[in-house]
């Protein structure tokens, strides 16, 4: 089969001759795709389908509410000790978005719940309970989504509910279902409220998005917060981000030894 690949690309997605043109799914993109947004090109390269104007708004938003320039926050320290020790910013920058892929609490549950949410509204479209689907979810696997390490409450729901009810974007299946298997997991323990996570993850599943595709688009939803911490750690003094004195360690090793000759 690879014989047929070799010496040859095969693509849908787009090619470019230089000094001629580019093509991006098969529109011209100095022609065709004149005066298209960054964000829509985004997500037309990704699922080859043209958001609506509230579509857009709706995803632009969800980029721009989680991108939180604090450096103490995981992606954002990596970025910022990259800049603290003078490496290259695009250095930084590429190693911050690497590890806001995290299983527990970056990129990975985005791709868990959207697969859940996939899996339950077609179990719920076929005459299934939510009740019985997260049953059976539960009895194989955590639901994620639902509570959040620091503090159940979730400060960006009520901004992201908001916007996506002024693009009329909450009537859909999984929409709804994430505040159903909220109230279903609430009752079971009470911190399992629902978080961006879920919401976000539900509102890709109405929107069409494939696991694949939703992780591309998640994995940039806290992108706009990295700089500013990558910039602020590169204008302060070499290494004097989070340094740690030799008296703030405590060591319960093995004694101090006699070095024997």
């Amino acid at each position: 089969m690879l014989h047929t690949h070799a010496g040859v690309l095969r693509t849908r997605v787009g090619a470019c001759w230089p000094g001629s043109r580019a093509v991006f799914r098969g529109h011209d993109l100095h022609r065709d795709l004149d005066g298209i947004n960054w964000l829509e090109l985004y997500l037309f390269g990704l699922t080859g389908r043209r958001f609506t104007e509230p579509q857009v708004k709706l995803l632009h938003g969800i980029w721009a509410m989680t991108s939180y320039p604090d450096t103490r926050l995981w992606n954002n320290r990596v970025g910022a000790l990259a800049a603290s020790a003078r490496s290259s910013s695009v250095l930084g920058l590429s190693a911050a978005i690497a590890v806001t892929e995290a299983g527990i609490y970056g990129g990975g549950p985005g791709i868990r719940a959207i697969d859940f949410f996939l899996r339950a509204g077609q179990a719920v479209s076929a005459g299934k309970d939510i009740e019985e689907v997260v049953e059976t979810e539960l009895a194989s696997r955590r639901i994620l989504g639902y509570g959040r390490p620091l503090n159940s409450h979730d400060e960006r729901l009520p901004s992201l509910m908001a916007l996506t009810q002024a693009q009329g974007l909450d009537t859909g299946l999984h929409y709804r279902l994430a505040f159903a298997v909220g109230e279903i997991l609430v009752r079971r323990k009470p911190f399992l409220k629902m978080n961006f996570a879920a919401l976000t993850a539900a509102l890709g599943a109405d929107l069409g998005f494939s696991p694949r595709q939703y992780h591309l688009f998640n994995i940039l939803k806290t992108l706009a917060g990295i700089p500013p911490c990558i910039v602020e750690a590169a204008e302060k003094p070499e290494g004097a981000l989070f340094p740690t004195p030799c008296s703030g360690i405590t060591y319960e090793g093995v004694a101090k030894r006699p070095w024997q000759r």
